[in-house]
């Protein structure tokens, strides 16, 4: 009897495997504790040595939305298409930060921890997850804040509010999945992280930030169809019409079904996509 034949009857794996796709995530799920401890601590560590600390995490959004204001709202006059443009462009800038910092900084995760891949033994897909779920402990707060412009622009709280739990679920789900992806891209292709910036600055534009795609793609029919099928738009459309009332945030209902569609095909991409490459991450070759 051969070696190879010894291990394949004492059911031995390889050093750096990849196991089968359930005990992987049973792995992951196990580790649960470690990821969100290491994304405090990073989170924590970002913004610890700034003297104003963890309140840069609501004022660079907050200044982002003020220059953008300045720039498409007053010099552009992209205001002219809605009501409430700051609450407008304030949401809209804040859930695109969510999207846009897990898809450039999550292609990173395992790359710029080569060293913790090469030297301890646990799924790798840890690491992703533990930056969705830095970006998740940062938006939070940025939620609180679109509430807070909301009000302060004549939006009093109401129950319809209570959706926009299952809207950041769906937004986290989303935002894992493409985390997911990305993360294994740039394993393969490290100059991918120089092209993802171009490809946000893509996804700002086309979403609506500043500006109300319905009413600027009123008379482009086949537009506005590609427009309904875009994630983004979708997620931050969905987030107005839970905060702002009047007939400019009329919520669309089958949006709820696109983004919800879009979820979870990406978490179901992004996982399976990741897994199969799992004994790939680390190597030097």
């Amino acid at each position: 009897m051969s070696v190879t034949d010894d291990v394949v009857r004492s059911d031995l794996t390889p050093v750096g495997g990849r196991p089968a796709l359930g005990p992987y995530l049973l792995q992951v799920w196990r580790r649960r504790d470690f990821a969100f401890s290491l994304a405090r601590f990073r989170l924590e560590a970002e913004n610890g040595r700034n003297r104003l600390g963890l309140a840069w995490v609501v004022l660079r959004p907050l200044m982002n939305a003020g220059v953008y204001g300045l720039v498409f709202g007053f010099l552009l006059q992209t205001s002219r298409d809605v009501t409430d443009f700051i609450a407008f462009l304030v949401i809209g800038v804040f859930m695109f930060e969510y999207f846009s910092t897990c898809l450039t900084t999550g292609a990173k995760s395992i790359t710029a921890n080569t060293a913790l891949v090469q030297s301890l033994s646990f799924p790798r897909m840890t690491l992703p997850l533990a930056l969705v779920a830095e970006r998740l402990l940062q938006f939070l707060p940025m939620v609180a804040m679109m509430g807070g412009v909301a009000v302060l622009h004549g939006h009093p709280p109401r129950p319809q509010w209570l959706l926009l739990v299952p809207l950041v679920l769906l937004f986290t789900v989303f935002n894992t999945g493409l985390t997911l992806i990305t993360a294994r891209l740039t394993v393969h292709l490290r100059d991918l992280t120089h092209l993802l910036p171009f490809v946000s600055r893509l996804f700002f534009y086309s979403s609506g930030v500043f500006f109300s795609i319905e009413k600027r793609l009123a008379d482009s029919g086949w537009l506005a169809a590609a427009a309904d099928l875009q994630p983004i738009h979708e997620f931050l459309t969905l987030a107005r019409s839970i905060l702002l009332e009047g007939p400019d945030y009329a919520m669309p209902g089958h949006y709820w079904a696109y983004a919800s569609a879009w979820s979870i095909a990406m978490l179901i991409a992004g996982v399976l996509f990741f897994w199969a490459a799992e004994e790939r991450y680390g190597r030097t070759d």
